[in-house]
């Protein structure tokens, strides 16, 4: 089985507890083997999810969301 990354951007993380909030919700989500967040503080904050398979974008929102975050459209 292979490996799956996502990487999402989140809006409002300032802080350590911030990446902490996040991190934990998206570990409880099945399949998931890290969470890596790249904390931009007051910016769009990048947030890169191993998981053993995909993961759709409505589950990782919902998770995120239960952390108090919002999930952005990646600023092409």
């Amino acid at each position: 089985m292979s490996t799956v990354s996502t990487t999402v951007n989140v809006s409002g993380m300032t802080c350590g507890h911030c990446v902490s909030s996040v991190s934990e919700e998206l570990e409880a989500l099945a399949g998931v083997e890290t969470v890596d967040v790249d904390l931009n503080s007051g910016g769009i904050s990048t947030v890169t999810i191993t998981s053993a398979g995909a993961l759709s974008s409505s589950e990782i929102g919902e998770a995120v969301a239960e952390a108090g975050y919002l999930v952005v459209a990646n600023e092409a």
